[in-house]
């Protein structure tokens, strides 16, 4: 009986998965492996958010594996060691695994290459598992990535997307194959109360729900911040849950402006990681250095403090840190103000609150959290590095009426309208335990426009 180990990493599913269904043709009996590597808990990126979110990934998995007959092996400890191991154990002649782009990506696919090579086992690496798009495979002329959206996405919308693969129907795992118990949730502290729940099955349905309904109306509704009409999809994409490739092709299917507007953010995504593959120091230095001398830590950790617990002053900054907090997610607009108000505002380090999202997102993704914050901060591929998002402005736009604001911050649920959005302006009868704002917004705006050399 020839034998492959397929290597599980951010691809937790088994519709359209490349690696799962070419082991399968290649081989009488497959190994399906999640290695939990100690490498990234000392990181930090196992937070409490996505440990859970992952768990029920897992599981989901597993469940989905013994409906086909087989199970999810899953090991602790050092990758390479632990796919060496079950290699050797069931005598596999390949590991099949998904290509991905960060540094930690590409050091771990040479030392299984390398290690593999040596016992006599081929590792199979496939493209296009975690993106529509494989970074790399798009290069225009005279550079060796797209630097500005627009035309990345002209040639992304030209390209053929390979065939959606079904889900197989029988997987059968080697009995040598031996793991551990499945990972739970139990004793994982500091999740938020509003978390949802992870899995495949959960987000095939999900996304099901969604284009059936608010995906006709993505284009209008997609900043509305009240009506979150948003899909609510990427921790599964993050965990890949979900596959961008056929999310695009049943996206396109429905057709319409809604549609269109979904595969644009699907777009994005692959820009971002093509250019982090490009660049893979771009997730903790600059891309476009602007030669900010951004605040300190020390000089800024009241700001900070502020910001991170909901306590700025302007409501719509509020409402989104306390969503971000109860939920583990927020709302795209809410993202893009809240990264403008730290970075431009109060002129904070964008890797500062890159690292607080990161905290406590479950879909945070070092891809596109990284580069989504410096496109915000200036430092990245925004074609308008210098502009400032003012909150009341935004506020008053995406949320008109207030009711998002008022869902998040409690303390201003008596006011009715778009007043919410300066409470500062209230009458004396009417003002509240709230704080006064952090910061005059002109102020902020002229420090920056100083720093920035540009005012």
């Amino acid at each position: 009986m020839t034998v492959a180990v397929v290597l599980f990493t951010s691809d937790l599913r088994l519709h359209d998965h490349p690696p799962l269904r070419a082991a399968l043709k290649a081989a009488d009996e497959v190994v399906p492996l999640f290695v939990r590597d100690p490498a990234i808990h000392a990181t930090g990126f196992d937070a409490p958010n996505r440990a859970a979110f992952l768990a029920d990934c897992l599981a989901d998995l597993d469940g989905s594996l013994r409906r086909c007959g087989g199970r999810l092996i899953v090991r602790s400890g050092p990758v390479v060691r632990e796919v060496l191991a079950v290699a050797g154990e069931c005598g596999a002649s390949e590991v099949h695994l998904a290509a991905g782009v960060t540094g930690y990506a590409h050091r771990r696919e040479e030392r299984l290459r390398d290690a593999l090579h040596g016992q006599g086992v081929r590792l199979r690496v496939h493209d296009a598992v975690v993106t529509a798009v494989a970074p790399g495979a798009l290069i225009p002329t005279g550079t060796d990535h797209y630097a500005v959206f627009t035309p990345y996405f002209r040639r992304w919308s030209q390209e053929q997307l390979r065939e959606v693969l079904a889900a197989p129907r029988t997987v059968r795992v080697p009995d040598a194959a031996r793991g551990e118990p499945l990972p739970g949730k139990d004793g994982l502290s500091g999740l938020s109360p509003g978390l949802a729940v992870g899995g495949e099955l959960r987000g095939r349905d999900s996304f099901s729900r969604w284009a059936a309904g608010d995906l006709a109306e993505y284009e209008d509704r997609h900043d509305d911040l009240a009506g979150d009409a948003t899909s609510r999809l990427s921790p599964y994409l993050h965990f890949g849950a979900l596959s961008p490739v056929e999310l695009v092709q049943r996206a396109r299917a429905r057709g319409g402006p809604g549609a269109a507007a979904f595969v644009r953010q699907l777009c994005w995504r692959d820009f971002h990681y093509q250019v982090l593959a490009a660049r893979p120091d771009a997730s903790v230095q600059d891309y476009r250095t602007r030669h900010d001398r951004w605040r300190s830590e020390d000089e800024a950790a009241e700001d900070i403090a502020a910001w991170r617990d909901g306590r700025t002053g302007y409501p719509v900054v509020d409402a989104a840190m306390r969503q971000l907090r109860h939920e583990g997610w927020m709302h795209n607009r809410a993202r893009l103000l809240t990264a403008s108000f730290l970075t431009k505002t109060l002129y904070v380090d964008w890797r500062i609150g890159a690292r607080h999202f990161l905290d406590l997102l479950v879909d945070g993704d070092l891809v596109n959290n990284q580069l989504n914050w410096q496109w915000v901060a200036g430092t990245g591929t925004d074609t308008r590095p210098h502009r400032v998002l003012n909150p009341v402005v935004q506020g008053k736009r995406f949320d008109p009426q207030g009711a998002y604001v008022r869902r998040w911050v409690p303390e201003l649920e008596h006011v009715e309208g778009s007043r919410v959005h300066e409470p500062w302006q209230l009458p004396e009868e009417e003002r509240v335990d709230y704080p006064k704002p952090l910061i005059d917004l002109g102020d902020g705006l002229a420090r920056f426009k100083r720093a920035r050399g540009r005012g």
